[in-house]
């Protein structure tokens, strides 16, 4: 089959930018039901690792002749007992006799009432795989005419392009999952990070910082995208930044510098030389800034914590948990309803069961481990 120009236009182009839609690949899909002539059609998803139990993705399509009837539910095809998905071979396009059970006469007649139920008498299947990462499966049905052999065609075209698209879609579900950790671990004690480039423009900011900072387009003589941001603080903090940027950047200064952003919220940024591991290409900081919101994590969860870690009652883990955030024995006792000598016979119980030798042992226990993550 001849490559034409419609399509790269139409299918390939809409694969490789259809990775970033969510639910990816609505695009092609249409694209592809227009092309085909298929009334329906979907691509349902599934990641090698994904919980057992969690329903695989599936993205529907259907021609403009077709858009007031309610979109095809795959697991009414599931239902059907047709060819398994997971046995078909990739790459290889399969019509709809080849998917229906001949052995059981009792099982094809169910099988092709509920089809006709649905509007579904012609059909082709399609699966692609992404090297054990992932597995796709593309189905169109027609009610009235079967396929001509020139979209079978077209399918068997786009299946190592939607193959190759899959394998991509696989690797960056993964990177989101690693930056959603990340993130959640960060926002959980108040840590927001910015990378920044020499001149002290923005080039990405987790979401702490998108929500405790201000940001303003870059209108600066410096070439970059449109998109470039940088920090809308005050005149003297900006030309602070973009100093200590431009020291850091430059190797003049190799130790941390500090810049407060905002005197009101006392708001301070502590910059250093970025030394990511990035692969290339890339478009690499020269200043990793880094902020921290005032913020403790919430006392039962820690104190549900320290029980876990350290064996400790819950009154136990209560009052530790309240020493670690600055209150003496006695205002965490009384706050907590113990009497001076049992707060004190708390406490060193505590101490014991943490292998601590005081407060300020048992603050440094609390801060350094796992509480403020709870």
């Amino acid at each position: 089959m001849s490559f034409l120009a419609a399509d790269q236009r139409e299918l390939y182009l809409p694969l490789v930018e259809g990775i970033h839609e969510s639910p990816p690949w609505g695009l092609f899909l249409r694209n592809l039901v227009a092309r085909t002539s298929a009334r329906h059609a979907f691509i349902v998803i599934t990641l090698a690792k994904a919980p057992p139990d969690e329903e695989p993705t599936a993205i529907h399509a259907a021609a403009p002749r077709a858009a007031d009837e309610p979109p095809l539910d795959f697991r009414q095809f599931n239902a059907l007992r047709l060819h398994p998905h997971g046995a078909l071979r990739p790459g290889r396009v399969y019509n709809l006799d080849e998917m229906l059970d001949f052995d059981d006469r009792r099982q094809l007649a169910h099988q092709r009432a509920e089809l006709e139920r649905m509007g579904v008498r012609y059909g082709r299947w399609l699966r692609v795989s992404a090297s054990g990462a992932a597995d796709a499966w593309l189905v169109l049905v027609r009610h009235r005419e079967d396929f001509s052999a020139s979209s079978s065609a077209v399918l068997s075209t786009i299946a190592p392009h939607l193959g190759a698209a899959l394998r991509t879609l696989a690797a960056l579900i993964e990177l989101r999952l690693q930056a959603a950790m990340a993130h959640a671990a960060l926002g959980r004690i108040g840590v927001g990070q910015l990378a920044l480039d020499a001149s002290g423009r923005v080039m990405a900011a987790d979401p702490v910082a998108e929500r405790l900072l201000n940001f303003a387009p870059d209108s600066g003589p410096l070439p970059g995208p449109q998109s470039s941001r940088r920090l809308h603080v005050t005149p003297g903090a900006a030309r602070e930044l973009e100093y200590a940027c431009a020291q850091i950047a430059a190797g003049a200064d190799t130790a941390e510098r500090m810049v407060q952003l905002d005197e009101r919220r006392g708001l301070w940024l502590l910059l250093r030389k970025a030394q990511l591991p990035l692969a290339r290409p890339h478009a690499a900081p020269a200043v990793i800034g880094t902020l921290r919101e005032t913020r403790r994590e919430d006392a039962e969860a820690a104190a549900a914590v320290l029980r876990l870690r350290h064996g400790l009652s819950q009154n136990e883990a209560r009052l530790a948990h309240a020493l670690s955030a600055g209150e003496s024995i006695a205002e965490a006792g009384a706050r907590l309803g113990l009497t001076p000598e049992t707060a004190r016979n708390y406490s060193k119980r505590i101490y014991a069961k943490t292998g601590t030798s005081g407060q300020a042992d048992l603050v440094r226990e609390i801060l350094t481990g796992l509480p403020p993550f709870a």
